[in-house]
């Protein structure tokens, strides 16, 4: 690819056309004209299969990726020259020739529940139906308070949280980040500590990928990563890469570091959710790169290899 010429930066990002997504992209948008002044950005607005298919199962249509892959595809076309996903859409293998360029500084990872009137998953009668799209969730919700319905729910933030109000559904679970960068951090009753909640691989942070060739770009982009992020985030993928990456079992992870040393939690479950594994390891940050690897290993053998298994052969 041609260099890009320093006397016109110009670069057009792609996103969903989500009120989130949208929430997201210009907060990198101001982030980049905060590093570069002399930026043009323009912004493109990609509808996915997710976003136009409102009420099937995600697992259904086509699972993690879903909201990824033809956002990969318009950057691949070179109709946009950035993308900006959750993370914890991506999955552990991205489009050849694409990259992350960068991961800015990650927001609070924990999951949230909603409910009308502000009850916490204990308060909750027995019966109460939670609304949640992630397989990974209702397991662990599951867990918490087994006499919990759990059913499926679609749609964006406000849709489901219009339906917690108008009492299709008790309480929905949502990521308290996607609530925060809405503006709608008070609607959270109850905030998950990870260790009772493990969240999603990658959740709360961005992923901002690119083409591979465009050095340029790539190089402009890595003024907005955060190294803590970029380390913990790319742990947590090395685990998932480990059980698979398209493992369709329930499963979630979440690395931070402290004080020089980087923890990582992981958990994953059969199918049903009534077998499950979880585990941790903390290590120096020095020795961090690997230890997501050996943490998915870890549990592999304890028995996710037979929950695998049995999925795939189902």
């Amino acid at each position: 690819m041609a260099p890009r010429s320093s006397e016109a930066l110009a670069i057009t990002v792609g996103t969903r056309g989500s009120r989130l997504a949208l929430s997201q992209t210009n907060g990198i948008v101001t982030a980049l004209r905060e590093h570069h002044p002399d930026l043009a950005v323009d912004v493109k607005q990609i509808k996915t299969q997710g976003d136009r298919d409102q009420q099937t199962s995600l697992t259904t249509i086509g699972g993690q990726g879903i909201f990824v892959k033809e956002l990969e595809a318009v950057l691949l076309a070179g109709d946009i020259d950035v993308a900006v996903h959750s993370l914890k859409d991506v999955p552990s293998e991205i489009a050849p020739g694409l990259v992350i360029a960068a991961y800015p500084q990650r927001a609070e990872p924990r999951d949230a529940l909603v409910t009308r009137d502000g009850k916490t998953l204990a308060e909750l009668p027995a019966g109460a139906r939670i609304g949640t799209g992630s397989r990974r969730r209702a397991v662990q919700i599951k867990t918490l308070r087994p006499d919990i319905e759990l059913v499926d729910i679609r749609g964006n933030v406000d849709t489901r949280i219009r339906k917690v109000d108008e009492g299709e559904y008790d309480g929905a679970v949502l990521a308290y980040a996607g609530l925060a960068r809405l503006d709608m951090a008070d609607r959270a009753s109850q905030i998950f500590e990870v260790d009772a909640l493990v969240p999603a691989v990658g959740q709360g942070a961005l992923a901002i990928e690119a083409r591979q060739d465009d050095a340029d770009l790539l190089k402009l982009l890595a003024s907005i990563s955060d190294a803590n992020t970029k380390l913990a985030c790319e742990t947590e993928r090395a685990f998932m890469a480990r059980l698979g990456g398209g493992c369709q079992l329930p499963f979630g992870a979440y690395a931070e570091i402290s004080d020089h040393s980087l923890k990582i939690r992981g958990f994953i479950s059969d199918d049903d959710g009534q077998r499950r594994l979880q585990g941790e390891l903390e290590v120096s940050v020095e020795e961090a790169p690997g230890v997501g690897t050996i943490l998915a290993e870890r549990l592999l053998g304890e028995g996710a290899a037979e929950f695998m298994a049995a999925a795939e052969a189902s």
